[in-house]
């Protein structure tokens, strides 16, 4: 299988002309009956060797953990070793310099960038577990914040040597960590309402996410693989507090909110059609199933009711994916001329490249 990516690629490398992969995208699309701007493609598999590959650094990256563990270098009495992180952090740059930059291998790369995020929070964090005093929360959300910091120019540096697109996102998390470790720092009885904060913090990196996806509406480069992770970071952090604020996590769904949570779901479902990504609709699904399960239990068919509510949830996507274009194309002629020009292509048309 090649990926959007790979076909780039081929062109940078002069294997294929601009003509020739434009003709192949057609021939794909026309072959699938589909619109290539609405597939939302994103690379992670190459072949059976990205699984293989993963396993293996996921191994080297246990056993390289546990042995900086066992070193208690710089480790506080009874806590784990700076040293673990450290070392998973640059065993899992030096694998990259190979598997990322020479093979271009997609898992392994989202693994191996993951993994250098982690290692080098976890790493710095446990340096600094010592010097935190429990009594004082504020001082301990700044010192990590300080981390948060450092780790997200570790992530751009990342960035700047392997452009592996997840990468992105996983600065973006970074700075809405350190977002949230500031508001703590800056009023640390802050409680319940760092949902608000999170919520701010998701419709950020939504906007971010609609800034790259801007930059390609045709969807063709490396842009729109960067978005894509971006949009399904921004919807758990936009969907979650939401539903928190209407109180769905505490076992409230009275009538009266699940007819709420059913609209708000449809709002996210035009929102989706709108800018062509299902994150957002993928990430409240859990609270929309709760909701039609509990009215169908009000109503009294309480041992029915999962069932028949999976039923309607699952034939009403599966119509909505056979139909998403057709949808798709209502939805945007609706809006006015600026935002549909700030929105993926409705219409397939020969990709231009940018």
């Amino acid at each position: 299988m090649y990926s959007e990516s790979d076909i780039d690629s081929a062109v940078e490398a002069g294997a294929l002309s601009a003509r020739e992969a434009a003709a192949f995208r057609d021939f794909v699309a026309r072959s699938r009956s589909t619109e290539i701007v609405d597939e939302e493609h994103f690379r992670l598999l190459t072949g059976f060797n990205d699984i293989f590959v993963s396993i293996a650094a996921v191994l080297m990256l246990v056993a390289v953990g546990w042995i900086g563990n066992a070193l208690r270098i710089g480790a506080p009495e009874g806590g784990p070793s700076p040293a673990a992180g450290l070392l998973v952090a640059a065993t899992a740059w030096g694998l990259a310099e190979y598997f990322t930059r020479e093979r271009r291998m997609a898992l392994p790369s989202i693994l191996l960038l993951l993994a250098f995020a982690g290692g080098t929070f976890v790493g710095l964090g446990t340096l600094l577990v010592g010097r935190i005093d429990p009594e004082h929360s504020r001082s301990g959300a700044l010192l990590l914040s300080g981390v948060a910091a450092v780790t997200g120019g570790a992530v751009w540096l990342h960035w700047r040597r392997f452009h592996v697109p997840i990468t992105i996102a996983a600065g973006a998390a970074t700075v809405a960590g350190l977002a949230l470790l500031l508001a703590l720092a800056a009023f640390p009885a802050i409680g319940d309402r760092i949902t608000i904060v999170i919520l701010l913090c998701g419709i950020g990196v939504f906007g971010l996410a609609m800034k790259w996806d801007i930059s390609d509406p045709a969807r063709q480069t490396r842009r729109s693989d960067v978005a894509f992770w971006l949009h399904l970071l921004a919807a758990p952090m936009i969907v979650h507090p939401i539903f928190s604020l209407l109180g769905l996590l505490h076992g409230s769904a009275d009538p009266t909110r699940a007819g709420l949570v059913i609209l708000l779901y449809l709002i996210i479902g035009l929102i989706a059609l709108a800018i062509d990504r299902r994150a957002l609709m993928v990430s409240a699904l859990a609270y929309v199933l709760y909701a039609i399960s509990s009215l169908i239990e009000q109503a009294g068919a309480v041992d029915l009711a999962f069932g028949i509510t999976a039923l309607i949830i699952g034939s009403a996507l599966l119509l909505l994916s056979a139909f998403w274009h057709v949808a798709r194309r209502f939805v945007v002629a609706q809006l006015p001329d600026l935002m549909r020009g700030w929105l993926p292509q409705v219409d397939r048309s020969l990709p231009t490249r940018a």
